[in-house]
């Protein structure tokens, strides 16, 4: 017997005599209890995602570090520009040209609390879509105001007609052997500073 076959096996023997399975209700939550704090769920969902959080427009500089060169969008509102860094602004930057830079800072367009995902739809103080996928380092500034409990609250915040790029965290990935590895598909470093209103 080969080993898909015993394995076929056991799932048959293990649903013998289980019966049907039961009507499971179709109604989702599209919005959290009102007492619920989205702010500090999104924060706790980041956090687990191994995403950095900051609090203030004072905070970006640390959260850039010791980038030099960092890509903006040309409408990134001049108060975020914070910091020793140089800010460049993306005018169709090539691939190559984004990939020498240290970091990228832009803002987004919503958060969904309960699953800790950013989204962008290359709308105001966004930019397009590679500037964010390309360098290692992305910090994105996000506001109480953009911060939703579900997805079907975010939803209809976003462009539909846009590209988007959903963040959850750093890039990762995780092969059949379940070894992590970080920035196959976008920045290794994910930082999050929180505006309020």
């Amino acid at each position: 017997m080969s080993a898909r076959e015993e394995i076929l096996a056991r799932m048959r023997r293990a649903l013998d005599g289980a019966g049907p399975a039961p009507e499971a209700p179709r109604e989702y939550r599209r919005a959290l209890d009102a007492d619920t704090d989205v702010v500090e769920l999104l924060i706790d969902r980041l956090v687990d995602y191994k995403a950095y959080v900051h609090h203030g427009i004072e905070s970006i500089a640390g959260a850039l570090g010791e980038a030099k060169r960092v890509i903006v969008p040309a409408d990134l509102p001049a108060e975020w520009r914070v910091g020793d860094a140089a800010f460049i602004e993306d005018e169709d930057l090539s691939t190559a040209e984004l990939d020498t830079a240290d970091a990228v800072l832009t803002g987004c367009a919503a958060a969904v609390a309960v699953s800790g995902t950013i989204m962008l739809d290359a709308g105001a103080a966004q930019g397009r879509r590679a500037i964010t996928l390309v360098p290692d380092h992305h910090v994105v500034v996000v506001r109480h105001d953009q911060i939703v409990g579900h997805l079907a609250e975010a939803l209809p915040r976003l462009d539909q007609t846009s590209p988007q790029t959903w963040i959850s965290g750093p890039s990762a990935t995780s092969d059949i052997e379940l070894q992590r590895v970080e920035g196959v598909h976008g920045p290794r470093r994910l930082d999050v500073v929180i505006l309020p209103d």
